[in-house]
């Protein structure tokens, strides 16, 4: 059954510039070679819902956060700053300039309890939660942060956030947030203060190649799926008893596999047959890998550029039809 969308109307003020509350330096610095890729040279978004807060009882959600948000980004500096490509070969530098990420405080008409199951993916008014400001949404030269905070009049707000992933991965984003939040709850500085060290992911020059990827130098057909398929976007959600009935049919090799492993396979391999790609066909699925805590890699504690890689197993097609 379609998700009835609700209907409401919100109220946003201007959106205004919020900068470090202390002087930071001036000064530029430069991506990592993984923050560099022109795949993420875009801006993302978050939306998140809350009831009523006793901690905000008598006090704004909006002020307190932007008091917050102003506060955190003495310590994440670059972020109040502006993207730009350096001389060389289209290299991004942020200029830490200070001015500022973008903020809207807004009000909107509905509860949290009318929204129902509708802020659930794909959520249908995002537009009007995370409102695009004209000539904001650019990889170059614009605000790296957006963020809206909308009160309910239940009491609860939506925080929407829009980052430029060039900046930082998700789990940066969140370790940023985290900072938010505690200082919101009277904390002087974040319990985990941020790392740059973005030269970490640089690449070595000149490059050494110490293993062979298989799926860089396989030859790839790229098929066009909008033509040749009816494709239907649906978010999935699995819960607990269908996570083990998953894991029911799994052979006692496979049984320590995570959850996130069980229902990948799962999805890529009902997707690829119900395909009915020719069965000499190579497929495969990519998803990204967190290099935070792998031996080896060294990312530092507090680090929040961007650290994943991703990871493209393959198989063919007639290999999956033999195991369902």
């Amino acid at each position: 059954m379609a998700k009835l969308s609700p209907v409401f109307s919100v109220k946003r003020k201007e959106p205004e510039l919020v900068p470090p509350a202390k002087p930071t330096p001036r000064e530029s610095k430069y991506l990592s070679d993984i923050d560099d890729q022109d795949s993420l040279r875009f801006q993302f978004p978050f939306i998140m819902f809350y009831h009523d807060q006793p901690l905000l009882q008598g006090k704004d959600p909006a002020t307190v956060i932007k008091d917050a948000l102003s506060k955190a980004l003495v310590h994440y500096y670059p972020f109040a700053g502006r993207l730009r490509e350096g001389p060389y070969n289209r290299k991004l530098v942020v200029d830490c300039t200070g001015e500022g990420v973008l903020f809207i405080e807004a009000d909107a008409d509905i509860r949290l309890d009318q929204l129902g199951d509708t802020i659930q993916p794909p959520f249908p008014c995002c537009e009007d939660l995370l409102f695009d400001v004209p000539g904001s949404s650019n990889a170059l030269g614009c605000p790296l942060l957006l963020i809206q905070v909308t009160r309910l009049k239940c009491g609860g707000f939506i925080f929407a956030v829009r980052l430029n992933h060039a900046m930082a991965d998700s789990l940066g984003l969140v370790q940023f947030l985290n900072s938010v939040a505690e200082i919101a709850k009277g904390a002087d500085k974040p319990s985990l203060l941020p790392v740059w060290k973005r030269e970490i992911f640089t690449a070595r020059d000149p490059p050494q190649v110490t293993c062979q990827h298989d799926t860089c130098t396989t030859g790839s057909k790229v098929i066009n799926m909008d033509s040749d398929y009816n494709l239907v976007q649906k978010c999935l959600f699995f819960s607990q008893n269908d996570i083990r009935s998953i894991r029911s049919h799994l052979p006692p090799h496979l049984s320590t596999s995570s959850t996130f492993e069980v229902l990948t396979a799962c999805i890529w391999r009902s997707r690829t047959v119900a395909l009915e790609h020719n069965p000499d066909d190579i497929v495969s699925v990519s998803c990204s890998v967190n290099a935070r805590g792998k031996q080896g890699m060294e990312v530092p504690h507090g680090f929040y550029g961007n650290a994943f890689a991703y990871i493209a197993p393959y198989q063919a097609p007639n290999f999956f039809a033999r195991i369902l």
